[in-house]
């Protein structure tokens, strides 16, 4: 920062904000690398117009010894309560319809209902909030907070070539940043196999290097002209601008560990690369490609924290027995006959959901299954499709070394905050966390 611009008598850095300009404009290299930084909005200087909103670096390495891993699944067009909430509650219930699907996994799941996230409405709005439980998300004014795998990936990711993984069988994902800025999903199955297995060419792979240079040089230019300013700050604003530099020093942390990455081989595996499905009305068989790839990457231990939302679709899924637009039978209305045919896409479903499952089990990693370091959480942003209810959203925890085969019922009528269910899992992963969203303390019953 010239003199001119770091005047002690100015009270704004209006001066400053061309080469502010300068600087931001490149953020993107940052963002390639897998960090983005900003100035912390301070008193004595005033907003910086074009400043990044905050610094997206991450936190401490995961733990020693711990490989646990977080899965979240979303079902965008719902899943049938009567069919898959069971009658009774605690451990000696009667698996439903649709939990019968996975009766050789009993014990390695929990069964929850009469829970949701408090003030969140919206219907399909709602899988925007599905990980994040920000409230109203079908307001004007609706910003996003941080999803549950970012807040881990955030903290844990740099121990893993992939911070995360967003899949998505088509449109959005469920992954949110800390600035509440959508993550950019993957669709197809080859996209996946290539991004984890396939090496770059040598000049590629210098190139991405380079990148990553360019970018921790932009961070010392940051930094330098933060320093600079650092005289003319009250108390309180030399608390922020600490902050700020140990933001920019985890930053620079994992930009070293990126570029580290980029000079070691990807895995090598024996299975071949997926063949894309591209009829959309294949659906079960699509789903059934981004769950072996979703397997493949934990196994590999490519990434620990990953998201998969499964939207449904407009059209008639090719599936025997089924002849009616999926989106459509999910509003039934009750009628008999288009619940008849909901139950048979959605039985797929539970059936393509435990073929996953049960590959995590067979993998073993040290002593334990895959499945034991991995918890994998399938539900869906509404309770009632058909009516849009965003109450009761029906959920299911399976793996991640918790002491399963239960049904936690909570009251249906006043629902138990979910993100307190996010808290668990979050300390589970070894976090020191207490807090999810608005809401505190971890859920009853989940040990």
């Amino acid at each position: 920062m010239s003199r001119q611009n770091a005047d002690p008598n100015s009270n704004s850095m209006s001066a400053s904000r061309p080469n502010a300009r300068r600087w931001l404009c490149r953020r993107d290299v940052l963002r390639a690398a897998g960090a983005a930084v900003a100035l912390p909005l301070l008193e004595s200087t005033g907003a910086l117009d074009h400043a990044i909103r905050q610094a997206e670096a991450a936190g401490p390495a995961d733990p020693v010894n711990s490989r646990r891993r977080l899965v979240a699944i979303n079902v965008g067009l719902g899943l049938h309560g009567p069919n898959i909430i069971p009658d009774q509650a605690g451990r000696d219930y009667k698996l439903s319809p649709y939990l019968e699907v996975l009766k050789e996994l009993r014990e390695q799941f929990t069964f929850i209902s009469g829970a949701s996230h408090p003030s969140v409405g919206g219907g399909h709005a709602s899988s925007k909030s599905f990980l994040t439980a920000a409230k109203h998300p079908n307001s004007a004014g609706f910003k996003n907070s941080i999803s549950l795998d970012q807040y881990a990936a955030d903290r844990l990711g740099t121990a893993t070539r992939f911070r995360s993984l967003s899949l998505t069988t088509s449109g959005p994902g469920l992954s949110w940043s800390a600035s509440g800025v959508e993550v950019p999903s993957l669709t197809r199955p080859s996209q996946v196999y290539n991004l984890l297995f396939l090496e770059g060419k040598p000049a590629e792979k210098a190139q991405q290097v380079q990148r990553l240079q360019d970018g921790q040089s932009v961070l010392d230019l940051v930094a330098a002209q933060a320093k600079s300013m650092q005289l003319r700050l009250n108390g309180r604003d030399r608390d922020k601008i600490d902050q700020y530099f140990e933001a920019v020093r985890e930053a620079e942390r994992r930009l070293a560990k990126a570029e580290a990455w980029e000079q070691r081989p990807k895995p090598s595996i024996d299975a071949p690369p997926p063949r894309d499905e591209n009829d959309h009305t294949m659906m079960i068989e699509r789903l059934d490609l981004l769950f072996g790839m979703m397997h493949l990457a934990l196994e590999t231990d490519s990434t620990r924290f990953m998201t998969l939302f499964h939207t449904g679709m407009n059209a008639v899924p090719k599936i025997t027995g089924v002849d009616t637009d999926y989106h459509m039978l999910s509003h039934h209305g009750r009628d008999e006959a288009k619940i008849a045919q909901l139950t048979i896409v959605e039985v797929e479903t539970m059936k393509a959901l435990g073929r996953f499952l049960q590959r995590l089990h067979e993998s073993r990693e040290g002593g334990a299954s895959l499945l034991d370091q991995t918890m994998v959480l399938f539900g869906s942003n509404l309770g009632n499709a058909s009516s849009h209810d965003t109450k009761n959203m029906p959920m299911l925890l399976a793996g991640g070394g918790f002491r399963h085969g239960q049904h936690l019922a909570f009251d249906r009528d006043n629902n138990y905050p979910l993100p307190k269910l996010y808290v668990t899992m979050l300390q589970r992963l070894g976090l020191e966390v207490d807090q999810f969203a608005d809401t505190a303390g971890s859920m009853d019953g989940l040990n």
